[in-house]
């Protein structure tokens, strides 16, 4: 293998891929970076792959003049700290020797020692699992939707999940697939968020199916996003969630494939409040920059802000208190406020957290009782219900 690489598109590669690359594995060949180089019809192309065992990411590059095909095992954390470092090359020449890969500057000269590149696991190509082709799993459930709105989807949810649990049905998020209604939901026991979006191109009466995503994969999805209107290809298969960015039928710029999360989601529908008597819309902006303030003295022992709705003034007075610190109040004005007055305390970095994923300036929350979750709506695709806390 020979190639000559745009030295910056390189590295971004490698900085992708990397977040797929085991941290600590007894199998040396997962902190390996796969390089591919392939050319055809006198366009070249290098593939950069990774995997952990639980999440692969593959990655093609076109920056790139392909001298002579061919592959490289290379550990990740080497090839990664030199492209780095020659950062005064506009290109890079990289070329195999064996287990052994040169990296060439215009001044420096590395030679790395990697590993057989058929010792790195196989990672099947889109098309063979949406086929069921190949020794391929074959896809229960296929289906096509914009990148930007699949990232607004994930970036209302992914916020929501659970970060330490033995429950691992909540460290992930639920992806739920009905007809042309696509619906991601995330909670931590405490808090739940819904977002939902109706799929381009999807049959109406398309065959219903979830499966429950984990944080990584979804993490590393957002930072795949390049243009809001490219199409993601999505296969979902009885263990895997596999992700394709580029053109339907081709093999993409980039493929993201997860192990899915075992295990039962919550019962999320019967979460959600039914019978809220009261409600408020106020501006985002106005009330996440009056719970921050709040928030400020606050502690781990008294981590709630109470905040008092009033209806005849439309006021919102927020109060927080700390022992051996102090306090604080805040006023800030509403939009709306219909309903009796009522005093209720949230933990407030669970309301900042799901007013800084929203678009919509106006938002909109319900509340019934002191006791009751309140709830957050933000147009007619986000739902978000927050659990009160005891401030006595």
């Amino acid at each position: 293998m020979k190639v000559i690489c745009d030295r910056g598109a390189l590295l971004e590669g490698i900085n992708l891929v990397s977040g797929a690359v085991a941290a600590r594995t007894p199998k040396p060949q997962l902190q390996c970076v796969k390089l591919t180089a392939t050319k055809s019809a006198g366009a070249g192309e290098l593939i950069l792959s990774a995997t952990d065992a639980e999440i692969a990411l593959r990655i093609s590059l076109s920056k790139v003049d392909v001298q002579k095909p061919g592959e490289a095992l290379v550990p990740a954390d080497k090839i990664r700290q030199i492209v780095s470092a020659e950062d005064n090359e506009p290109t890079l020449t990289i070329e195999s020797e064996g287990d052994a890969i040169h990296i060439r500057g215009v001044d420096a000269h590395f030679k790395v020692f990697g590993y057989p590149a058929g010792d790195f696991p196989p990672i099947p190509e889109f098309a063979a699992v949406v086929a069921g082709t190949g020794g391929a799993p074959q896809a229960k459930a296929v289906l096509s939707h914009p990148a930007g709105s699949l990232a607004g989807l994930v970036a209302r949810t992914l916020f929501a999940t659970a970060r330490e649990t033995s429950r691992y049905a909540i460290n992930g998020v639920l992806f739920k697939r009905d007809g042309k209604r696509l619906e991601l939901v995330a909670t931590d026991g405490r808090r739940l968020a819904l977002a939902r979006a109706n799929l381009t191109g999807s049959e109406k009466d398309a065959k219903a199916v979830q499966c429950i995503v984990p944080g990584k994969c979804l993490g590393m999805f957002q930072k795949l996003i390049q243009d809001h209107d490219e199409p993601v290809q999505i296969a979902i298969t009885d263990s895997q969630i596999y992700f394709s960015f580029g053109t339907a039928g081709s093999p993409g710029r980039a493929m993201l494939v997860s192990n899915l999360t075992e295990g039962a989601f919550p019962p999320y529908e019967d979460v959600i409040p039914k019978e809220q008597d009261k409600k408020v819309v106020f501006d985002r902006d106005v009330m996440s920059h009056a719970v921050k303030r709040a928030a400020l003295l606050t502690n781990e022992e008294s981590r709630g802000v109470r905040l008092a709705f009033k209806g005849k003034s439309k006021k919102l007075e927020l109060a927080s208190r700390a022992p051996e610190m102090g306090e604080a109040n805040i006023t800030a004005d509403l939009a709306t406020y219909d309903g009796d007055d009522i005093e209720i305390g949230f933990n407030p970095a669970f309301i900042v957290d799901a007013l800084k994923v929203l678009s919509e300036p106006q938002v909109i929350m319900e509340l019934k009782a002191p006791n009751k979750p309140g709830l957050i709506k933000s147009g007619g695709d986000f739902l978000y219900v927050v659990m009160p806390v005891n401030l006595t």
